[in-house]
């Protein structure tokens, strides 16, 4: 499990297209510390396995379900990436509860500085819009954040907004996003059991 709070900008050192998948290495000095090949890793939000590792340094493969639901596909040698060790059993629980489970992309719409600051708008799939709710938590890229305006229900052209202060701008990709730009969701999980048992009691 992890948090959203990012701890690392890693950046994609190599690409290898093998047969059906994609091999990557991420320059990533600081997450690599006690890393081991098998360790879960959370690379912009997609929870991965290290495959190799060295002191400065880890690779993953992503499958073909991986590229298909999320940004990861999208790497190029140069790419910086959110980077995020599993939480720790006992570690300070910050951020929110998150999977590494992409539940899809979303699309940029407009980014506006506000001070320091940076509001976002970002397209979002229909069939996610139910699972967000203004002052909600949200994913995007693997960082924990909070929902701060919300598409109406039925609206189908379903977006959200996200605010994000200097610290968040200066510690994870997000600060570097503008429009068009693709980022991985994963929407609370609490609100997909909760249809679910709703779903099963009707």
């Amino acid at each position: 499990m992890f948090t959203g709070i990012v701890t690392e900008i890693g950046k994609v050192e190599t690409v290898e297209l093998l047969d059906g998948r994609m091999l990557f290495t991420f320059l990533a000095p600081r997450t690599v510390t006690d890393l081991e090949t098998g360790d879960s890793i959370a690379v912009n939000g997609v929870c991965l396995t290290a495959t190799s590792v060295t002191d400065r340094t880890f690779s993953c493969e992503a499958v073909t379900e991986t590229l298909d639901r999320t940004n990861v596909g999208q790497f190029g040698e140069g790419t910086l990436v959110n980077l995020e060790r599993p939480m720790q059993a006992s570690g300070r629980f910050d951020g929110h509860v998150v999977q590494g489970h992409v539940d899809g992309v979303g699309t940029v719409r407009s980014v506006e500085a506000e001070g320091d600051a940076a509001r976002i708008r970002i397209q979002i799939p229909f069939d996610l819009a139910r699972y967000v709710v203004e002052k909600g938590s949200i994913a995007i890229d693997g960082t924990s954040l909070t929902v701060t305006a919300v598409s109406n229900p039925n609206e189908p052209d379903s977006w959200v907004e996200i605010v994000l202060i200097p610290h968040t701008i200066e510690n994870t990709v997000l600060g570097s996003k503008s429009a068009q730009d693709n980022v991985n969701l994963e929407m609370d999980v609490f609100a997909k059991y909760i249809e679910r048992m709703t779903e099963m009691n009707q």
